[in-house]
């Protein structure tokens, strides 16, 4: 019996019958595998962003994203896209699994961002992510307001700023372009409190020990690693310092 409470994952072995120890136990887990995720794309990232060798992978020699560039580029969708609608089929071990390589596949495809801004300004903006995400998370949290009602507005307004950054690539505009930043912005920045509630909420239902709550555990964990991920890069668009 000794063994096999040692081998147990930490969701079981926290497991309590009060729902707000339940809760904390639940998202305690979720930042736990988003912070795991978020090391793991950072280390990447840094890696190959600074790394001419390993930034050959991806281009060409004449420049350019060479076909496993492009693999790596859009690959991460495909991922989430994947445990997404694969939820009820897959384990949460392929889950997991999944998670760790689309971290890592992230942290390629960001590692451009060392090309692009100096490393100073990229700190300073992880920096100031991590701060307002750590505000809204703790709002979204402690808050009594139903922020249920803004889901659906601030999931439509990703859906306009995808659109117009896709628009936006063809007309080349700078003032689209700061624009879109400071939505991305504001729209994230919602996101995170309103994802944080719902995962309290997911929380305060679940069932300790068992395989659904290890896939919800990570798939809360995907959407906060998202809502950081977007966060961080809208901010580093008119923030951060380029060379």
């Amino acid at each position: 019996m000794e063994n096999q409470n040692f081998i147990k994952s930490p969701i079981e072995k926290n497991a309590t019958t009060e729902a707000g120890a339940i809760t904390k136990y639940f998202l305690s887990n979720v930042f736990s595998y988003m912070t795991a995720a978020l090391a793991i794309t950072g280390i990447v990232s840094y890696w190959f962003g600074t790394d001419m060798e390993m930034l050959k992978i991806m281009f060409k020699a004449e420049g350019g994203l060479n076909m496993f560039g492009y693999l790596i580029l859009f690959a991460p969708l495909g991922l989430v896209l994947l445990m997404s609608y694969g939820f009820q089929k897959l384990s949460s071990f392929v889950l997991v699994v999944l998670f760790i390589i689309y971290s890592i596949l992230m942290g390629m495809s960001l590692s451009t961002i060392f090309l692009i801004y100096t490393g100073g300004s990229i700190f300073t903006t992880f920096l100031i992510t991590a701060g307002t995400f750590g505000v809204m998370a703790v709002l979204g949290y402690t808050t009594s307001t139903d922020l249920t009602k803004f889901g659906s507005i601030l999931m439509m307004g990703v859906i306009g700023i995808v659109i117009a950054s896709i628009v936006n690539m063809f007309m080349g505009s700078t003032t689209m372009e700061l624009i879109i930043s400071v939505l991305g912005v504001l729209i994230f920045t919602g996101l995170t409190a309103y994802d944080v509630q719902k995962l309290k909420r997911i929380g305060s239902g679940v069932e300790y020990g068992t395989e659904e709550t290890n896939k919800l555990v990570i798939m809360g964990a995907l959407s906060l690693y998202l809502d950081f991920i977007n966060l961080f890069l809208f901010l580093l668009r008119f923030m951060g310092n380029r060379k």
